[in-house]
């Protein structure tokens, strides 16, 4: 018969010690970066793991972009920096026309050079890039015209950035068991519920920052 050779005043009385915040927040940022930035250390990677990899890659390229794009066009509408929009014979060059441009030039490279490696990961920031430079400016080439602060912008720009997150972070659905259907219905939801919440407060904030930002525009160079 085996015996508890632990002494009786420690038993029970072993306690684990929480992890301060500040070292959970850094271990999730690096966990972070190593996610997106870490190359693919496997001698020959699956195509699942590749595909994850740029789709991360583009992911990253595309939110960045999207953030220093509308932060640029606001600073230079203010006037806190020199003006930076390039003009041609008198007509205003919009950024969507660089993620054109780029994306047409990835398209091609990726269709006829099939980059491997290292040179894909740099093809996939490229088309992340492209497509924040061109989807910035959703509202402008879908009406023709109008103001850079349209709301069809924003809620493009949410668009693709869900999907390739999706394609980047998401497991495919041939991993799912039937026994996660219940966690996979709780997602379903929740992205949904979060869907609601982005539309109804950028509705709420449009009506709050919309006028200033139109004025401002109106206010500076075409």
């Amino acid at each position: 018969r085996m015996r508890n050779l632990s002494p009786p005043h420690y038993r029970g009385s072993v306690k684990m010690r929480p992890h301060p915040p500040t070292k959970l927040c850094s271990t999730c940022a690096a966990r972070w970066v190593t996610l997106v930035w870490t190359p693919v250390s496997a001698e020959f990677p699956s195509r699942e793991e590749t595909s994850d990899r740029l789709a991360r890659r583009a992911f990253f390229g595309f939110v960045l972009t999207f953030i220093l794009s509308r932060v640029v066009v606001f600073l230079i509408m203010s006037q806190s920096i020199p003006n930076l929009f390039f003009f041609l014979h008198g007509t205003h060059v919009h950024h969507l026309n660089y993620g054109i441009f780029l994306l047409a030039a990835v398209g091609a490279y990726t269709l006829f050079g099939r980059p491997e490696g290292r040179s894909a990961e740099i093809a996939a920031l490229a088309y992340g890039i492209a497509l924040a430079l061109t989807f910035d400016e959703f509202g402008m080439w879908l009406h023709l015209g109008g103001s850079y602060w349209q709301r069809a912008s924003v809620d493009a720009v949410i668009v693709v950035a869900a999907l390739i997150g999706l394609v980047a972070f998401a497991p495919p659905l041939r991993r799912l068991e039937a026994s996660h259907f219940w966690g996979f219905a709780v997602l379903v939801v929740a992205v949904v519920a979060f869907v609601v919440v982005v539309v109804m407060a950028g509705h709420h904030i449009g009506r709050i920052v919309g006028p200033t930002l139109h004025e401002l525009e109106l206010n500076s160079s075409p």
